[in-house]
């Protein structure tokens, strides 16, 4: 009976116990700015199997031609987007797969090589982010290996120590047309504390704003 009783007691505050935790947790995911202790995000180019690859500027290509070896080339996608391949001139590449550009040639070199085949290949895949705000050279950055947001920072000429606010230095991340908002603390890494490294994703804005700025 004591048994009985002593459940009776205590189960309710149990359950009231797993309410508020409930609820906490509810609060805490609603949390639209994550802080610099958040899971690292891996680049896109860090799951090439996970995910469609979409060529763009500044991509290297592979291009060969198995019954016209004489017109194998490599280049970069130029900033238009475009290539210069023999006998047909530019063609655009950027926005599309590596098997939608294939196939597009092969339709555009049909009357020029007997052989029905065109393989293309990316070589090295670059990605662009942007860095604004207290910075020395603000403007885009081009990466061709998975970059965190410091190691950006310093691709464009490192923080103003005169301005930067470099505690609260904001990340802007569009995917599947919304808008992501993520606040890192880079004066933390640099000091040598233990945190996750943020690797960035094409197309990310880093804004590292100054110690007194309204936003």
């Amino acid at each position: 009976m004591n048994n009985n009783k002593n459940s009776f007691r205590f189960g309710p505050a149990c359950k009231l116990a797993a309410i508020i935790l409930a609820a906490v947790g509810a609060v805490t995911g609603c949390s639209t700015m994550p802080t610099g202790d958040l899971e690292s995000s891996k680049p896109l180019m860090d799951k090439p199997h996970s995910e469609t690859i979409i060529l763009r500027e500044g991509d290297i290509l592979k291009i060969t031609f198995p019954g016209s070896p004489n017109l194998d080339t490599a280049q970069p996608i130029r900033r238009d987007g475009k290539l210069n391949l023999p006998l047909i001139g530019e063609v655009d590449a950027a926005g599309v797969t590596p098997a939608a550009l294939q196939d597009k040639l092969i339709q555009d070199y049909a009357s020029q090589i007997s052989s029905k085949e065109v393989i293309v290949q990316v070589q090295a895949s670059t990605f662009p982010v942007f860095v604004t705000g207290a910075v020395l050279h603000p403007g885009k950055v081009l990466s061709d290996h998975p970059m965190t947001a410091l190691e950006a920072v310093m691709e464009a000429g490192g923080f103003n120590y005169d301005a930067a606010n470099m505690t609260d230095v904001r990340i802007v991340r569009q995917e599947n047309g919304v808008m992501k908002h993520f606040v890192i603390d880079l004066k933390a890494v640099l000091k040598g504390k233990a945190t996750k490294p943020f690797y960035l994703k094409p197309g990310d804005i880093i804004y590292v704003p100054e110690r007194f700025s309204p936003f």
